[in-house]
Order: structure tokens, then sequence, then C-alpha cells
């Protein structure tokens, strides 16, 4: 298999995860401390990395261009396709809608900061989409050669701002405890879906024609940099500012304007800023591949027109639409893209490794653990999108 491929492939996985998401980790960890939000970033890690290599199995039994539409179908019947294609699709396009409308807000302040140039939010969420439409809709490999630059650039970023954080690191912050219980319930739904990449696996595989060996480094190299990173970025800012002034901050700005103030580095909110775009940037292409791939899936089975350029319109328009005209709608459907991602994550993975042990039980790669690993999976989603039912209802703190 061709290194660089693997390379690429692990980047995608890596900065489909690395997302604007993880800026929210602080604010979702403030109530209950570093220690604890590390422990509950360790598991869910490990659950979700689990999780992608029963994908990998799965896909084993089928063509290595299936996509989980056509997975779900052929391991569960219509009722799990069905599940699959509304999982698929709300988490999708309530995630492409918040990247596009966070997007074009963004590009429209860079594009006045940097040349000058007043453009209307609306022609800016426009132009962002066109931008990002046209690298997703040439191909997986377009995606990967820019995902690559953009990437290096993040990490870039990402290092400034941990070298400005560090040297200000304050022990007896790291050693704060949960204010209390129910503020560790309610934080898994936010650190869960910042491990979140396995929509992009379909075409992942596709991109590796299947080679097992090799999605399988992919998958838990890609996984585990942004563990990597979540742990450090956690480390500097629950250690810069203490648990009273992190809980205080109800929004990004107000974290970036607490840190840049507590270090005295008035350049800091900028870089922040820099890595923000560039995290969602990263997040929305392995988003809106994972989309691209599963529509013209769809669209093929169905024997509707599944050219790149039709399909890369039914993958845009409805989010773009949604991010221009009824932005505040979205806020709500949010709350519940954890739910989906349960669904998509947890829940269709292991049904379908149930019915694929049982139809070719010992046959190729099969992932350790056994019933019990796939148990305790379950009951975990379980946990999830019960906290997450809670926390709608207003049972369990809201956070960040």
């Amino acid at each position: 298999m061709n290194n660089s491929k693997v390379l690429g492939s692990t980047l995608i996985i890596a900065g489909t995860t690395i997302g604007a998401g993880m800026l929210a980790l602080p604010l979702a960890s403030a109530g209950i401390g570093f220690t604890t939000s590390l422990l509950i970033m360790l598991g869910l890690w490990a659950l979700m990395a689990y999780t992608a290599l029963l994908m990998i199995e799965v896909h084993q039994h089928a063509d290595h261009s299936a996509t989980l539409h056509t997975l779900a179908n052929q391991f569960l019947g219509k009722k799990g396709k069905w599940l699959a294609s509304f999982a698929m699709l709300f988490l999708f396009y309530a995630l492409c809608a918040a990247y596009i409308a966070g997007g074009g807000a963004q590009f429209a302040e860079r594009v006045s900061t940097l040349l000058d140039l007043e453009i209307s939010p609306t022609n800016a969420t426009l132009l962002f989409t066109l931008i990002v439409a046209s690298v997703v809709t040439i191909g997986t490999a377009t995606v990967d050669r820019v995902n690559r630059v953009l990437f290096g650039l993040k990490i870039i970023a990402m290092a400034t701002v941990l070298v400005f954080l560090a040297p200000n690191v304050t022990e007896s912050y790291l050693l704060s405890m949960p204010v209390e219980q129910g503020l560790v319930i309610a934080a898994i739904p936010v650190i869960f879906t910042s491990f979140g990449f396995h929509g992009s696996i379909p075409a992942i595989v596709n991109y590796l024609d299947g080679h097992t060996p090799s999605l399988r480094k992919a998958i838990v190299i890609g996984s585990s940099i942004p563990l990597i990173v979540y742990i450090f970025w956690q480390l500097v800012t629950l250690g810069v500012v203490n648990q009273s002034t992190l809980l205080q901050n109800q929004g990004l700005s107000a974290l970036i304007s607490t840190l840049a103030t507590t270090v005295h580095q008035s350049n800091l909110g900028q870089t922040i800023g820099v890595f923000a775009d560039l995290a969602l940037l990263t997040s929305f292409l392995g988003v809106s591949l994972g989309l691209f791939e599963f529509l013209g899936d769809s669209l093929k089975q169905r024997g509707a027109s599944s050219s790149r350029v039709s399909v890369g319109l039914v993958t845009f328009l409805p989010p773009m639409g949604f991010a221009l005209f009824y932005p505040e709608g979205f806020i709500t459907a949010l709350g519940y893209a954890a739910i989906a991602l349960v669904v998509l994550a947890i829940f269709l993975p292991i049904m379908m490794v149930k019915k694929a042990r049982s139809m070719s039980p010992q046959t190729g790669y099969q992932v350790a653990g056994g019933n019990l690993a796939l148990t305790l999976g379950t009951v975990v989603g379980i946990v999830i999108v019960t906290t997450q039912v809670f926390i709608t209802l207003g049972l369990l703190p809201s956070l960040g």
C-alpha cells in the first residue's frame, strides 16, 4: 500500500476529529477539573477507536467502495438502512450547516482584515461554500492534498498557542475537583462528539482500496493524534485559568479573551482565531467528504444521476440554504447531534459486527474484546443518549 495514501488518510481522520468543537472542551470541562476530564477523554477515545475498527472488520465483507448506507442494508436490512440514513443525514447536514454558518462569518472577517475588502455575510457564505464544495467534488485525493496543508498550518497555530500558555500553567488549577457530580455526566456528550470521525471511514476505506492493515494503522494513529492534542490543550487551558473564572465564561470569545488577558499576550486572541479557522475548515472537509460519498452511493442505488457535480449540489445546497435563511433553528438541532453520532459511531457498528460474525465466524480480521466489549460499548452509548436527553429536558446542566 502507498505510504503516502496511508499518511493522507491518517491526517484526514485527525483533521476531521480536531475541529472547532475542541475549543469548547475547556468550557465543558471547567466544572469537572483536568483529572476527571482526562479520564473521560481516555475512555471515550478508546471507545471511538474500537468502534472505528469494528467498521473496518465489517468492510471486509463488502466491496471497498461501500458506504454506511450500503453496509447497513447488507447486514441489517431495510430498517438498518433507514436508521443509518437518518443518523448520517441528520448529523452530517447539521454539522455542515454549522460549519458553513461559522465558516462564512470567519471568512468575511479574514477577507476584511487581510484584503481590506468588505464582503456581505451572504456573499461570504456563498463563496466559502463554493470553495470547499469544489475541493470535495473533485475527489478524495484533492481533499487529501488540501487537508495536509491545512493540517500542518493548524498544528503550527496550535503549537504557538501552547507555547504562549504553557509557562503560565499553575499546578493547583489542574488539581481542581468536580464542582458537582451532575457536571461530570453532563460533560460526556460534548467530549464524545470531539472524537467523532466515523462518517469519513467509508471514504477512507475506498481510498485505501480496503487494505485492512493500512486502515488499522490510519485509524489508530489518526485517532490518537487528536487525543494527544486534546490532552495538551486541556492541560494549558485548565492550568492557566482558575476553575471559578472558567465557569463564568459562557462562550468561545470570552474564553479567548480570558486566556489572552491571563498571559498578558494580546496576539494570543488572533492566534487562537486562526487556529479556530483552520480547525473548522479541516473538520468541514472531512465531514462533507463523508456526506458526499454517502449521498453518491444512495443516488446510485436509486438510479438517479450520480455525477460528482449533481452529488455535490445535493451535499452542499441544503446546509448552505439552512445556514443562510434559518441559522437560529439549527442551534436547537445541534443539541441532538450527539444522539445521531451515538447511532452512527456506536450502535450501528456493533449491530453490523454481530451480524457479520454470525454469518462468517472466524474469517479475516476480527477486533479483540468479544461480546463483552460489544456489550460495554452499547451500555456507554445508552448512557450518552440518556445524558443528552436529560440535558435537553433541563434535568442536567448544559455546559459551555
